[in-house]
């Protein structure tokens, strides 16, 4: 009788073969790799690991006996959460598409906050730029369009269209 291995098992498992040989082929260079590898992605890793932590903690909530208002209570830390963790990626990734990726999870998840607090009639925070927008203060902002940030370029009509 033949046993199947689920899908995730068996690349958990091809992931961890994989690691071994490489280990035992070349013992210090694989070291090296492993150290500088979580060396770079320890800032991503820590501010992953928090934005997941302040999600859960948000996520958990007190039913009031409003469904719609539990809902939007669960969902706004998740999908701060979710922005929170593409703020990361727009830190220290460096896949282009990942990026373009994650900006739209900012504003789609920003929106989506925003409509379910409209919703409700809840008042809306206050506008702030990302933290990712925010020039360091050590860095002169005199070279940079007003309007781009980081060779990223946004095209808005000089006049909206009206509404009908």
């Amino acid at each position: 009788m033949r046993t199947t291995i689920p899908r995730t098992a068996r690349k958990t498992l091809t992931v961890v073969i994989a690691l071994a040989i490489a280990a035992l082929c070349d013992p210090p260079a694989f070291a090296a790799g492993l150290q500088t590898a979580a060396s770079d992605e320890a800032p991503f890793l820590a501010e992953n690991d928090s934005a997941m932590t302040r999600m859960m903690d948000g996520m958990s909530v007190k039913p009031t006996g409003d469904v719609d208002r539990d809902f939007v209570a669960m969902m706004v830390p998740h999908h701060q959460g979710a922005i929170d963790m593409a703020q990361a990626e727009l830190r220290y990734g460096h896949n282009e598409q990942l990026r373009r990726i994650a900006q739209e999870i900012v504003v789609e998840q920003q929106q989506e906050i925003i409509a379910m607090r409209v919703a409700l009639g809840q008042p809306l925070p206050p506008s702030a730029p990302a933290p990712d927008q925010q020039e360091p203060a050590s860095t002169p902002a005199a070279h940079a369009h007003p309007t781009s940030h980081r060779g990223m370029q946004m095209n808005v009509p000089n006049n909206p269209p009206e509404e009908q």
